[in-house]
């Protein structure tokens, strides 16, 4: 990694990113693609650093099926053990009470009892399962409001939707050159009003005696938009303030850029504010191509279409100088 590179002292240095400056003591990009951060906690015991539900309502949805499918199996396999352990004598009803059967019998009337359906053929009349049996139907109904409150949050928390090109481009744009790079809303009903964006810069350079990380603001042509519908092409241009000002592809290597997204709105159909956080490293950046079109006529003529698939398509352009070149 190299540094020492002159920054543009017009250049809006930000200061409040909420990231540290050390450079030797970070390692990768500081947020990942999808917007979470790339930070691992440590010092801390796990139960202590860990939000259960936070993991519940963020963790994809397949996952969370089989934690309930495993947890309800789970549940039910404890409370056939205690039965087991007091006595099935004390269960009236059964048709088998001897080997594998009588397990079957007592996990099924388990699962009866624990969300309370309670077909009756088989009944606790001693007083150790009465006891099981009560416990277990008080963990059914609190199983149950904990679930039923995560499918709702999962279900009802609202998200941003928003989708965006994979690669940032150097671009032309007017008599120089321009960082952009593009988002859409991909949901059909769901669309931002008054959104904004902020694009920060983060580079190493050298600083003292040791490597640290600054920061900067990036002017953007429109930082925010009445209506996000349709697709948002954000562009910073490259002027004689930006900090990109005569960066080459090399240099943005050597000083090991990323570049953070923040994406704020109000969505209707929540009725609240959504964000959305992405982030472009140097590798996620080309040189000498455009942003592709993303839209065509229907057939009839009378609607628009967006292909979302093709938000991060671009094409090549005449080559244009890998110096990053100004507005003029």
């Amino acid at each position: 990694m190299a540094f020492g590179y002159s920054i543009n002292p017009f250049s809006k240095r930000n200061d409040d990113t909420g990231f540290g400056t050390s450079a030797n003591n970070y390692g990768g990009r500081f947020i990942n693609k999808d917007g979470t951060f790339n930070l691992v906690k440590t010092g801390q015991p796990f139960w202590k650093r860990t939000s259960v539900y936070y993991v519940l309502l963020n963790m994809p949805a397949w996952k969370f099926a089989c934690l309930i499918l495993a947890g309800y199996f789970v549940v039910n396999l404890c409370f056939t053990s205690l039965y087991l352990i007091v006595g099935v004598d004390g269960l009236t009803g059964l048709r088998t009470t001897q080997g594998f059967g009588r397990f079957l019998e007592t996990f099924f009337f388990s699962t009866e009892t624990l969300t309370t359906v309670g077909y009756g053929r088989v009944n606790p009349v001693g007083l150790g399962v009465n006891v099981v049996a009560a416990l277990e139907s008080l963990a059914g109904l609190l199983g149950l409001a904990v679930a039923t409150g995560l499918i709702y949050g999962r279900f009802a928390r609202p998200k941003s939707f928003l989708a965006f090109s994979h690669e940032a481009i150097i671009a032309p744009y007017k008599d120089g050159t321009a960082l952009m790079f593009r988002l859409a809303a991909y949901k059909e009903n769901h669309h931002l009003t008054n959104a904004e964006v902020t694009v920060n810069l983060g580079i190493t350079v050298l600083g003292g005696k040791a490597p640290e990380f600054q920061f900067f603001s990036l002017p953007l042509e429109r930082a925010r938009v009445d209506t996000l519908s349709m697709n948002w092409t954000v562009v910073h241009p490259i002027n004689d303030e930006s900090p990109l000002n005569g960066f080459t592809a090399e240099d943005l290597k050597a000083v090991d850029a990323e570049v953070y997204v923040l994406v704020r709105g109000f969505d209707d159909v929540y009725s609240n504010i959504v964000q959305q956080r992405t982030s472009y490293t140097y590798q996620e950046i080309r040189f000498n191509v455009r942003f592709a079109p993303m839209y065509k006529e229907s057939e009839d003529g009378k609607t628009t279409i967006m292909q979302v698939d093709k938000l991060g398509d671009y094409v090549v352009v005449q080559e244009i100088p890998q110096s990053v070149s100004p507005v003029s």
